[in-house]
């Protein structure tokens, strides 16, 4: 049982998530691990099974309650929800007005991230490394692929919302990235705003699906294969340095639910092409600062944990 600052910290961490969240690239699940609840939450998951429910009917709530550790999800979901409506606001305001400054944040903090994540990796063999590096190649392959185009139907929403959710709890990949890339990303966003409940309601059994039956999953490799486990998030984390990359060069865009342009296709650039194509500054010595504040930030928290 967590006491009050505990509680208010855990809430933190929660806003943390839901700030990076916001950010399509980066992925609520890194944060998860950087601050040390990702292992409580994918076991927290877990517990949503039949045996909650045999005992929320046998012993009652307060029984099923304990079970599922619910006292530390509603805190965790408390921070995420305030965080959208707080921070997740000022971390989208400067992703549109100083994208390079946030960017060079994130890979910092992700960059810091593998090296806090493959740390806990106990005897690296050669099996470990291939599978570090296949998870490091496939979160490459995924952040630079180009975002396709699905009808959305309902059965396009539901396997979009068990998709994007498992991406959401994986460090590295980020489930917004993922509706993105497949062309959902909008019709989502659009039915939020005209308030779809059918279409908000398919999206969600998907994802609640999803999220119950990969947290099983994530919860048996840490108990039976650790470090292979572990090497693989460190590729994940590794390889969406791709997508967080500070300087871009923007080569298409799409419309939000606002009607505003935003970027969809982009190439990665060295700081000199970016200020020759795009004609902006690189704010090199700012961003390399914010990189060092990430990386130091990891660092401190790391040392918290251990």
């Amino acid at each position: 049982m967590r006491n009050l600052k505990e509680n208010l910290l855990l809430a933190g961490k929660g806003m943390m998530m839901g700030a990076a969240d916001a950010v399509p690239g980066v992925s609520g699940g890194t944060i998860a691990f950087i601050t040390g609840i990702y292992e409580e939450l994918i076991e927290t998951l877990r517990r949503f099974d039949i045996r909650a429910l045999r005992l929320l009917f046998s012993e009652g709530p307060r029984a099923c309650w304990q079970y599922v550790n619910g006292s530390f999800l509603l805190v965790l979901l408390a921070g995420i929800g305030l965080s959208l409506v707080t921070v997740a606001h000022a971390v989208l305001y400067l992703l549109e007005h100083q994208p390079v400054l946030l960017w060079s944040f994130f890979f910092g903090l992700i960059l810091a991230s593998v090296w806090s994540l493959v740390r806990h990796v106990k005897g690296w063999d050669l099996g470990t490394s291939l599978v570090f590096f296949a998870g490091a190649l496939l979160a490459y392959m995924i952040t630079s692929m180009v975002p396709g185009a699905v009808t959305a139907t309902p059965l396009t929403v539901f396997g979009a919302g068990m998709v994007a959710i498992c991406a959401m709890i994986l460090p590295g990949i980020s489930g917004s990235f993922i509706l993105l890339l497949m062309g959902l990303y909008a019709p989502i966003l659009n039915a939020i705003k005209q308030f779809e409940f059918v279409t908000l309601g398919v999206f969600g059994a998907g994802c609640a699906i999803g999220l119950i039956s990969f947290s099983h999953l994530l919860s048996w490799a840490f108990h039976h294969q650790r470090r292979v486990i572990l090497a693989l998030l460190g590729g994940f984390l590794l390889g969406s340095l791709n997508k967080v990359w500070p300087w871009k060069y923007t080569l298409s865009y799409t419309l939000d639910r606002h009607g505003d342009a935003v970027p969809l296709v982009q190439r990665n650039v060295l700081p000199d092409v970016f200020v020759e194509l795009t004609g902006q500054s690189a704010w090199l010595t700012p961003s390399l600062a914010l990189m060092a504040v990430g990386m130091v930030l990891v660092l401190v928290l790391d040392r918290h944990n251990r």
